[in-house]
């Protein structure tokens, strides 16, 4: 999602609330620490701490 769509859609394309995202690279951030996605994934599942976890969700921004 281009960064002027994903500030359009901000309110209606999945807004996760109270998930917050300071990953400024992925697609579903929308420049305000807020998740897009709808819905995320974290793993893998055998973590033992929050070092060990990983958003499967995240997708690298795309430029143009």
């Amino acid at each position: 999602m281009k960064n002027d769509e994903t500030k359009a859609c901000s309110s209606s394309c999945g807004k996760i609330k109270g998930i917050t995202c300071d990953v400024k690279s992925c697609e579903y951030n929308d420049g305000e620490n807020e998740c897009l996605a709808g819905h995320i994934s974290v793993g893998p599942t055998d973590a033992s701490c929050s070092d060990e976890t990983v958003c499967v969700t995240f997708r690298p921004k795309t430029e143009g």
